[in-house]
């Protein structure tokens, strides 16, 4: 239904918590190398416990490789530099949803590759001073509001 992008996701915890969100959401998850650890990681194997065998995960060499390999619909990345707010967009079946790496946050040529037609950069609301959710958090966030927007279609 979705495709969730990690590009150069670091901590192995986050991605096998984003595993199971996705095996259990019907999303793809995609990896843009380099990835910050082994897919064979002992962290990630237990935070995607057996959802890794249920769950649609492919590898990307570059970001330009995905987008020329899945062509999505429309490419989403939120970033903490965004000024809209997630609930504000509009997801249909076939979007990405691109987020960066946890300690970076997805680079500038990123976004400016994509340009400003192919991408809306959006945000999670946040308390004052705050910097960042985790990322399986916020990614979490994401794909159910855009299931939601399906009326969780596949849902049972």
């Amino acid at each position: 239904m979705f495709h969730i992008v990690l590009l150069q996701p670091e901590i192995p915890p986050n991605t096998g918590n984003i595993i199971r969100l996705c095996a259990n959401t019907g999303s793809a998850l995609h990896l843009v190398r380099p990835l910050g650890f082994d897919l064979d990681d002992r962290k990630l194997r237990r935070a995607g416990l057996d959802y890794r065998e249920s769950a649609r995960v492919q590898l990307h060499d570059s970001f330009t490789d995905l987008l020329a390999e899945v062509r999505p619909r429309q490419t989403w990345a939120l970033s903490t530099r965004g000024t809209r707010h997630y609930s504000n967009a509009t997801f249909e079946p076939g979007d990405a949803l691109l987020f960066g790496p946890e300690t970076r946050g997805l680079p500038d040529d990123i976004l400016a590759m994509l340009g400003a037609d192919a991408v809306l950069v959006l945000r999670l609301p946040m308390a004052d001073n705050s910097r960042s959710l985790n990322l399986s958090n916020t990614v979490a966030v994401v794909v159910y509001e855009a299931w939601r927007q399906q009326d969780f279609d596949g849902a049972c």
